[in-house]
């Protein structure tokens, strides 16, 4: 592949005819770097040299006999760029119109165009002179109460000013500055048109002097405020008609009316988020404040706003609102494989998109998975290593439902009360089963519309945890009372959690931002406060207990920081640092359960490593028996503590490759995870200070996302470069890469049956941070 990538340039001047030029090389001398990428992009695309790869997959598809297809073309890849000199003028010129629009008016540009054995250099030769700035800048404005507004709106927001680089990226700024400001203060009719510039220079003194006209409306002396008469909202049905039943129709305060056809809406909720009131006056933010609350209320797929004029200065104001679907039903079924067993996950999501009129959303989730072991014997359904059955539904509510008054929240993003319960019931063979219920009510807010606050005032969890007598045996008389004691018991918890996250609506963008998610978590307090007034009863080891069983008490943290750097184009860099502590404490615990603690690997921090694979430590599993080391699979590397960070350069490769949008990435992931305190369990997994950088394990890899808008599907594969399970040099297991065979033959006489594989594979919806 990279050979064939190689000689492409070659192999495309074969497929030209005589009179064509590839072109290879565009470059563009003696332009200021702050300019450049913007000046190249207006080479016509056409002319500008292909990506290799891009042009082989072409070649590729549409070569036959020695020459481009002419019929049939497979639109893959890119065509080649051939020279037309039509083009390179159009280019020139361009380039030197961008650069008069930013302030150099006396700028040239020149090309030159040199061809060798059908491949074509192109060079741009700038002159850009002297710089010109603004001198002053003055302001004729017809209207004197439009005057007096854009006078205190440059006070605070000021975008042009004396002394700048004249810029024609500014003035539009400017005019689009201006616009949002009337339409934020009731000037419903104003246009864009009505502001212009008039630029005056001397080109002697390299200065320029600007004047900004705002004119009134042809024939008036000034422009109109408008306020808001009254509202009307129109709910049409799913298909986006009235149909043919009579609408609820009711009259509520500030001059809103609701008909709706559906007859399913209850008009109050829908009033809580139309901010437009009678007596307001006209605001565009209002308008798109109200379009975006409405949207996400999940109960509508067409939202269309329209005014009209009841007089010179008062509007009314309709909303035609057309629902989804009530109800929904999606089916989802995946085949999983993992360490030499394989099996299905199939899942069943019901959703109700508005359950009581108020646009309250219902999902019931149903998920069954089955996992085979090929290595046991018998018919197939003696050969299940383990199953789980899930089942879960939520209850989301568009507010807070709280037992105190408190002021509507909802203009920087659409608060929910969520009401879940989930149960599980899970299955090893021969190993232990699990029986998991939990149950919450969670407070959803935004603070601003980048700051999101999550908290979970009561969280009730119960587990019931029972391991194979025969397993529990062996491990007991192994010296692993850490699992016995963690796995099989049953516990009682009360908790409460609170989550703050920043920027999270720039995720998906190119901007130059910190992300930060910060969780804690806080379970048997209250018991425990509860314990000093009433007498709970004991169980024989002296834990406080409810309905017999005891209940836990500990606090988890967890942060997730991230750099967010844009460098251009498609290209991004992010360095992300994910840590986490938890701490048992209280009622004689002595570890965080299964479920509260951290594990290493898998397609979100350590990619070299598969899930529940890594660490603690410098834990290594072969001081394990065979027959422990197959039925402890992901009970065994699991810990108090975790430090991870990661490094991903992301690009673009293709525009279209199949319908999506192709990009690439190279990453670097380091990071374990730890136990708090010695144990014989995970002898080398505790943490210290003095050596937990020595425990740190690398991965380093590439990867494939394939954007399809309205999601990412991604491929990654990752290399273990540095495994903490080692000793010493042994640790920089890359330097086995090319020996494997010979290393994974020696691992698994100390390890078997678990395998060691350099590269991991992940495949995963989205994107990994």
């Amino acid at each position: 592949m990279l050979t064939s990538l190689f000689f492409s340039s070659c192999r495309s001047t074969r497929l030209l005819n005589d009179d064509q030029a590839l072109v290879t090389k565009v470059k563009l001398n003696g332009i200021n770097k702050e300019f450049k990428e913007g000046a190249e992009a207006y080479v016509q695309r056409e002319i500008r040299p292909n990506s290799k790869i891009n042009l082989f997959i072409y070649n590729f598809a549409n070569s036959k006999g020695g020459k481009y297809r002419t019929d049939k073309i497979r639109n893959v890849g890119e065509p080649p760029s051939i020279l037309d000199s039509s083009l390179v003028e159009i280019s020139r010129n361009q380039i030197e119109r961008f650069l008069v629009s930013k302030g150099y008016f006396n700028a040239e540009v020149k090309s030159h165009i040199y061809v060798r054995r059908k491949k074509a250099e192109i060079d741009f030769d700038v002159k850009q002179g002297g710089v010109f700035k603004i001198r002053y800048i003055e302001h004729e404005i017809g209207d004197p109460q439009v005057d007096k507004l854009y006078k205190q709106h440059i006070a605070r927001f000021p975008v042009l000013r004396p002394g700048m680089r004249f810029d024609a990226d500014t003035l539009v700024k400017e005019r689009e500055s201006i616009y949002n400001l009337m339409k934020h203060n009731g000037y419903y009719d104003y246009l864009r048109q009505y502001v212009r510039f008039e630029v005056d220079t001397n080109m002697n003194s390299s200065q320029a002097d600007l004047r900004l006209f705002i004119d009134n409306p042809e024939g008036k002396s000034g422009h109109t405020v408008f306020k808001i008469d009254s509202s009307y909202v129109v709910i049409k049905n799913s298909d986006g008609e009235v149909g043919i039943n009579k609408p609820d129709s009711t009259q509520l305060a500030h001059g809103l009316e609701v008909k709706d056809y559906t007859q399913r809406f209850r008009p109050k909720p829908l009033a809580r988020y139309i901010y437009p009131k009678i007596g307001d006056i006209f605001d565009i933010e209002k308008e798109n404040l109200t379009y975006d609350r409405l949207y996400e209320l999940n109960s509508f797929r067409g939202i269309r706003t329209s005014y009209k004029k009841k007089d010179s200065t008062h509007l009314t104001v309709h909303y035609e609102l057309t629902p989804l679907k009530r109800m929904s039903n999606r089916v989802e079924g995946e085949y999983v494989f993992t360490s030499g067993r394989s099996g299905f996950n199939i899942g069943n999501t019901y959703t109700n998109r508005n359950l009581f009129g108020g646009s309250e959303q219902l999902e019931i989730k149903a998920r069954f998975g089955a996992l085979f072991d090929s290595q046991l014997g018998g018919p197939l359904w003696s050969r299940i290593w383990n199953r789980d059955l899930q089942f879960g539904a939520n209850l989301s509510i568009p507010r807070l439902i709280v037992p105190f008054r408190i002021p509507l929240v909802g203009k920087n993003g659409m608060p929910h009360t969520i009401f879940s319960t989930n149960w599980q019931i899970f299955d090893q063979l021969n190993t232990y089963s699990n029986r998991y219920i939990i149950n919450s009510i969670s407070y959803n807010w935004y603070d601003t519309k980048y700051k999101l606050h999550s908290v979970t005032p009561i969280s009730l969890e119960y587990r019931l945890g029972r391991l194979d007598n025969a397993f529990k045996d062996s491990l007991q008389n192994n010296g692993y009372e850490l699992y016995v004691k963690s796995n099989d018991r049953a516990y009682f918890g009360i908790g409460s959690q609170y989550t703050y996250t920043f920027n999270t609506l720039r995720l998906n963008t190119y901007d130059n931002f910190l992300y930060f998610r910060g969780a804690l978590d806080l379970s048997g307090n209250t018991l425990n406060l509860l314990s000093k007034i009433i007498n709970f009863k004991k169980n024989d080891i002296g834990q406080n207990t409810i309905l017999n069983v005891p209940y836990l008490q500990y606090v988890k943290t967890e942060v997730d920081f991230r750099i967010y750097r844009h460098l251009g184009g498609e290209r991004q860099f992010v360095a992300r640092i994910n840590a986490g502590i938890g701490v048992p404490f209280g009622n004689n615990s002595e570890f965080l359960i299964f479920e509260k603690q951290f594990f290493g690997g898998g397609m979100n921090d350590q990619r070299a490593w598969q899930a529940r694979t890594l660490g603690p430590g410098n834990y290594n599993r072969s001081i394990l028996t065979e027959d422990l080391r197959n039925r402890l699979r992901n009970l065994d590397q699991l810990g108090e503590i975790k430090i991870f960070s990661n490094f991903e350069y992301r690009f673009k490769l293709l525009n279209d490759f199949f319908g999506a949008k192709l990009k690439g990435a190279t990453f670097t992931d380091i990071g374990n995870i730890w136990r708090l305190k010695e144990s014989a369990e995970n002898p080398g997994g505790e943490f210290k200070f003095n050596k937990f950088l020595g425990q740190m394990a690398i991965g380093a890899g590439a990867g494939l996302r394939f954007d399809l808008q309205y999601f990412v599907f991604r491929f990654d594969a990752g290399i273990k470069v540095k495994d903490p399970q080692f000793e010493g040099a042994d640790q920089w297991v890359i330097t086995d890469l090319f020996n494997s065979r010979e290393f994974k033959r020696n691992y698994k006489l100390t390890n078997g049956p678990d395998p060691y594989n350099f590269i991991q594979y992940n495949f995963g919806i989205g994107m990994p941070f």
